[in-house]
């Protein structure tokens, strides 16, 4: 599929939450149509939820979510703004800036782009990534337990699904160790990083700019790493779960809550 796409041949699917303007969800849908017109490979599907946050305090109410399969590999963007049509906007430019990305880095392959690669650190529209709303700690609970089959996967596609998802990490099993691991987005230098259930001090190095922490997973039950989520403020810790004997993440949602992923038994 190549050239411009019509509305026929990929149906995008719009979900509002909240007070959303009524003119924003053909708005949006122009908008992503845009930017798949210009993707040379098959657009399977694209969908995108509009929410309106509810409590007038919130310096940037309107967010904005795209995800698009391109091909089988789903490309994410998140935004947020102050008014909706503003996030649509950003949204359409974060959402090309993503396919683009993955479809350099697939381009090179295991390669990498080398030490001064910057590929893959975000530019212009990394501000206006949603913030996450501040909760006391006491008042914070696991709200999303999701378990499911890790893709058993090289580090360099954990990588593209990474940054094509725009998360903060990636939880999958390493193809060549079977060992669950993640990978990740060093907060200093915005270098790709690996931390792996296998990791016992030795150095793994990659072609490329992605390195393996040399530092032990931590080992704990789920209630240890919300202890290790509060002291260390990181966006997520990654863990060995006593409770199951697999790798597991607890991160920060946006509402101010945590989130769980284990790996199905």
């Amino acid at each position: 599929m190549s050239g411009l796409r019509t509305s026929e041949e990929v149906d995008i699917q719009v979900r509002n939450r909240g007070q959303v303007p009524e003119e924003a969800g053909a708005y949006a849908r122009r908008k992503v149509l845009v930017v798949i017109s210009h993707v040379s490979e098959p657009v399977l599907s694209a969908h995108v939820k509009l929410t309106q946050a509810a409590h007038a305090s919130a310096s940037r109410p309107a967010t904005a979510q795209a995800v698009v399969d391109v091909n089988g590999r789903p490309v994410r963007a998140h935004v947020a703004a102050t008014t909706m049509f503003e996030a649509v906007d950003l949204l359409q430019e974060r959402l090309t800036a993503r396919i683009a990305r993955a479809r350099r880095y697939r381009a090179r392959g295991s390669r990498g782009g080398g030490p001064e690669d910057r590929t893959w650190q975000d530019g212009p529209g990394h501000e206006h990534r949603p913030h996450r709303r501040h909760l006391p700690a006491e008042e914070r609970r696991i709200i999303r337990h999701k378990s499911f089959s890790l893709a058993r996967q090289t580090p360099q596609d954990a990588v593209i699904d990474l940054e094509a998802m725009d998360h903060d990490f990636w939880l999958f099993t390493d193809l060549a160790s079977g060992h669950d691991s993640v990978v990740y987005r060093d907060a200093v230098g915005g270098r790709h990083r690996m931390a792996s259930l296998g990791t016992t001090g030795r150095r793994r190095d990659f072609e490329g700019p992605l390195s393996v922490s040399t530092v032990p997973v931590p080992v704990s039950d789920v209630d240890g790493a919300v202890r290790r989520l509060r002291l260390t403020g990181l966006p997520f810790v990654f863990f060995h779960d006593t409770g199951t004997g697999r790798g597991s993440v607890l991160y920060h949602r946006y509402d101010g809550h945590y989130g769980l992923i284990t790996p199905a038994l």
